[in-house]
């Protein structure tokens, strides 16, 4: 059974009844929620519950995956994005990603940014561009007169921040993230949530997360999400529950919730 609450602000995404499939295993069933507009939404759970998998759906990132599919529906700005008319390439456009570690393009810091502005038609003056985009990501004081060294040479944390830049160089409206700040140290992981608050100002976020206390400190409305056992030994995901985050945090419906993030979950 899922609680959730009703959203009094305007949903950017929203996904209704959506189960996801894995060739024939059910991976995640049962999800519905509403994603709202400029604020930041963080996904929780244990490992092997369906977060990613559900995050991946916004931007159609499961297509990458061979015998993948999925029942229910998922729209933005009340779309079907899995409509077969709707381009997936077309639609990261609007909804850009960020990766659990660090992947910029074995090209230059300048390069990195410009690279899918280019390939999305941009037309504008490419240098504001980048100059913008790395502001941004509060990363352009660090690079701007590096700009045509290797984006891998930078730092952990400032690679992040670069795939940040990067992400939202392409004017999304919606930037995913799934565990952006995994693989980073606890400086780099302060400068990331520091932006994440920053960024919620111009767009919607959704950000996947082990770290209880980023959660916490960064997120208007949280998801938690558990698995339930199968016979055969695998998972199926499911939603549990969805509120503000102080709700979540403090005073949550379910009992594996409160478990969960009271530390005395398993």
């Amino acid at each position: 059974m899922v609680t959730s609450t009703n959203i009094d602000t305007q949903a950017v995404l929203r996904t209704e009844n959506l189960n996801v499939y894995y060739g024939p295993k059910l991976a995640v069933r049962h999800v519905s929620l509403d994603i709202p507009e400029n604020k930041v939404v963080a996904f929780i759970g244990p490992s092997g519950c369906g977060k990613s998998t559900v995050l991946r759906c916004f931007n159609r990132m499961n297509d990458l995956i061979p015998k993948t599919r999925i029942e229910g529906k998922v729209t933005y700005r009340g779309k079907d994005i899995y409509a077969p008319t709707v381009d997936p390439v077309n639609l990261r456009s609007s909804i850009g990603m960020v990766f659990q570690r660090p992947n910029p393009f074995p090209k230059s810091i300048y390069e990195n940014i410009a690279f899918g502005a280019r390939l999305n038609g941009f037309k504008g003056n490419m240098d504001q561009l980048v100059e913008e985009s790395l502001k941004k990501a509060v990363l352009w004081d660090d690079v701007k007169d590096k700009l045509r060294q290797n984006g891998q040479a930078l730092s952990g944390g400032q690679q992040q921040r670069l795939c940040i830049a990067r992400a939202i160089s392409i004017q999304p409206e919606v930037v995913l993230m799934d565990e952006p700040c995994a693989a980073l140290d606890p400086i780099s992981t302060l400068k990331i949530e520091e932006l994440i608050n920053e960024l919620k100002e111009q767009y919607t976020i959704v950000i996947v997360t082990h770290n209880m206390q980023q959660a916490s400190r960064l997120s208007d409305f949280t998801a938690f999400y558990n698995a339930t056992a199968t016979p055969e030994g695998g998972k199926i995901g499911d939603l549990v529950e969805y509120d503000r985050t102080e709700k979540i945090f403090q005073d949550p419906t379910q009992e594996s919730t409160k478990d969960y993030v009271s530390g005395r979950f398993g």
